[in-house]
């Protein structure tokens, strides 16, 4: 019966709302066509301003912020109504937003003259796009992040109310509108001006990159490598999600996509179903922290905090693969406790075919990171691998019509020639535009071009469909951005923090953790890590946590609130496929994903495995010397936790063992004395007394 289930065709996964993404195509008729069209010039115009950006800063917040109230607007409306005259009301909604939009760039210059003057129709403009906002951010995303950001504009209008320390001065209503809908603080602030230049292009990069057929490498390449192991199509999924999120960045997207071959795969060779959920959830979430797109918040938190976005990513690589480490280990644990074995070598496709078919896949990916990492801008260097990948789609598809490998090698060759002479004085876009451009007027003359220009015209316009719940979320959440510019109320939490953490920063880092959870169970991963760090973040840099780790311990645990029931959204997204209850399968992948909820801790009071300064080993053993204990703490630390989740190491684990390994896992957590030196010893104890165990087992009876 397990078998039949695992053959059959992709299942469709159903959501309450919009957050996680539209059904297939983009409405009926007429409708659906006028959406089509929205799109792609939403994304030609993301694509001028990422190539050209010859407009001003806040008209391309502005417009941008126009086209995603249009498109929210239409594409509900597309689905929702169910009359044409429902479909016509939602599409003039939709125009009164864009039409907020244009008024940042008609009256740029007359705005900027009467900066904290506004006229009575900056004042009705300014009213109309935030109900706008609110109202398009509650149809897509339901109602927990409106309502959280409605609280924020009660306090912002009445705060001068409350008792001290929790009132503020007062604000006038044209001083709040003018705050919110003006300027660069409130909805036009940093998360949409991230969202406007750097979060659309690298969706665009992703969806090209899926097109041209990245996920089928992924897959082939994790069966090859680990199909055949103990417990191989587990882990299959984490290896396979964890490459995947290096070009999605969405963990529920992941899920639907990666999940719909590897759940079944796992459920066919004996895994739980909760488990299979579990795993594939646990995985797709990670694929947020994951270099080089990390689902977008890198570009925020470099811009937040105006660091290079190759610090971002350099910080979060040791977690990263720690955390993808955990869940290999957990998945290995799992298999090796209810005897699960591999695949059949005839299963399974070889890794090295896979890539020596589809290696050229790769360049653009390596590309990207090559010029992150050598200091170009994320915009810069996401328009040069998006250019990239199109040219390696348009000239694979070209080259399909040649009778003869000579001719594909001459064609690359003189691409490659091409490309050079009209970049002899360094890569720019418009030369590059240019070859991309000669491309596609002979793809529109070759056998199988035209086919494969509408296929990147369709990318086109699911890139802005998919930039829709980001670009929202970044918008309302302006919000509570612009009133705590305004109010200084994040002050408060941050002295109430800080006197909790003169105490004890364990108790600190309790109480951020448990306000990233609250919120993220609510409302997306970006949002969530936007208002924890602009609350908790500044409170625990001045408790000597450096600045990044504070940060990233806040976007750590937006993304385990994916994974913790109630809601679980990875969860839900992965139920359907395994057909199980989403609250098993989230309980399942809390467990899975438990190194997830101790990683940030780890950082807290190591520094060194962010690769940050301030380590407190890093005096004795020098910097790298800090890094490598760090390192090796952490792995032993989720070695240990995997251990006590799965209850099995070489044997099952009697409960006394349990409590013996979590204590050695949590001794290697923090920074104390003599913690390290109690936690290896616990953890060797274990270990031999576990290997004892198995020896005593194998023995076979007189």
């Amino acid at each position: 019966m397990q078998q039949a289930e695992a053959t059959e065709g992709p299942v469709k996964v159903e959501f309450g709302n919009f957050e996680h993404g539209f059904p297939e195509g983009f409405g009926p008729g007429v409708w659906g066509r006028l959406a089509y069209a929205v799109g792609i010039l939403f994304a030609l115009f993301q694509l001028y301003v990422a190539a050209f950006n010859y407009f001003p800063s806040q008209v391309v917040r502005g417009v941008h912020v126009g086209f995603l109230l249009l498109l929210t607007f239409g594409l509900i409306g597309n689905f929702a109504a169910r009359t044409d005259f429902g479909r016509a009301v939602a599409w003039m909604t939709g125009a009164l937003g864009f039409a907020c939009g244009l008024y940042q760039w008609i009256f740029y210059a007359d705005l900027i003259a009467r900066d904290g003057d506004p006229t009575h129709a900056d004042l009705a403009v300014g009213t109309l796009l935030a109900i706008l906002i609110f109202e398009g951010t509650r149809r897509l995303m339901g109602f927990a992040l409106p309502l959280m950001c409605g609280a924020c504009l009660l306090y912002w209008f009445f705060g001068q109310y409350l008792p001290a320390p929790f009132n503020h001065r007062g604000y006038d209503y044209d001083q709040v509108v003018t705050h919110l809908s003006f300027g660069t603080e409130g909805f036009y602030g940093v998360p949409i001006y991230v969202s406007a230049t750097y979060i659309f292009l690298f969706i665009l990069f992703g969806s090209f990159l899926e097109r041209a057929g990245m996920i089928q490498l992924f897959t082939d390449v994790s069966l090859g490598l680990f199909g055949r192991t103990r417990g191989g199509p587990a882990k299959v999924a984490v290896f396979a999600s964890g490459m995947m999120g290096t070009i999605s960045g969405s963990g529920v997207a992941n899920v639907v996509t990666v999940g719909q071959f590897t759940i079944p795969l796992m459920i066919k060779f004996g895994y739980r179903r909760a488990f299979a959920g579990g795993v594939e959830a646990t995985a797709s979430m990670g694929g947020q922290i994951m270099p080089p797109v990390m689902g977008a918040v890198a570009f925020i938190m470099a811009e937040t905090l105006g660091v290079q976005y190759s610090e971002i990513v350099k910080a979060a690589v040791i977690p990263a693969v720690l955390y993808f480490a955990s869940a290999f280990w957990m998945v290995h644990l799992e298999a090796g406790k209810h005897g699960l074995v591999g695949m059949k070598k005839s299963e399974i496709p070889s890794a090295w075919k896979a890539l020596v078919a589809r290696w050229y896949l790769v360049l653009p990916l390596a590309a990207l990171v090559y010029m992150l990492f050598e200091g170009f801008t994320p915009l810069y260097a996401g328009s040069m691998g998006l250019a990239l990948t199109v040219a390696l789609i348009l000239g694979a598809s070209i080259t399909l019509g040649f009778s003869g490998t000579a001719l594909r090698y001459i064609f690359w060759i003189g691409l490659a020639l091409v490309t050079a002479a009209v970049s002899r004085n360094g890569l720019e876009i418009v030369p590059v535009a240019g070859v991309v451009g000669l491309l596609i007027l002979i793809a529109l003359i070759s056998r199988g071009g035209r086919s494969t220009l509408s296929a990147c015209r369709d990318a086109l316009a699911d890139s802005a469909k998919s930039a829709l719940t980001v670009g929202m979320a970044c918008a309302i959440v302006g919000t509570i951005i612009g009133m705590m510019t305004q109010t200084g109320v994040g002050t408060i939490f941050g002295t109430w923090i800080i006197g909790l953490g003169a105490k004890s920063l364990f108790l600190a880092l309790v109480m951020t953790m448990l306000l990233s959870i609250l919120l993220g169970t609510g409302i997306p991963t970006i949002p969530t890590y936007i208002i924890t760090a602009a609350l908790a973040a500044p409170a625990l840099a001045k408790l000597g946590v450096p600045l990044i780790a504070s940060h990233m311990f806040a976007f750590y645990y937006g993304i385990m609130a994916d994974l913790s029931p109630p809601v679980a959204l990875a969860a839900l997204a992965a139920a359907p496929i395994a057909r199980e209850n989403p609250d098993r399968i989230g309980w399942e992948a809390m467990r899975i994903a438990l190194a997830g909820y101790v990683i940030p801790f780890i950082f807290v009071y190591s520094p060194a495995l962010m690769l940050q300064a301030g380590d407190p080993v890093a005096a004795k053993l020098g910097f790298y010397g800090a890094v490598a204990l760090a390192t090796l703490k952490a792995l032993v630390a989720i070695g240990l936790f995997g251990v006590v989740a799965i209850g099995f190491l070489f044997v099952r684990l009697h409960w006394i063992e349990q409590l013996i390994a979590f204590i050695a896992a949590l001794c290697l957590l923090g920074e104390f004395q003599y913690s390290d030196t109690a936690g290896f010893t616990l953890a060797v104890l274990v270990a031999l007394w576990q290997w004892r165990q198995r020896s005593r087992n194998t023995v076979a009876p007189a």
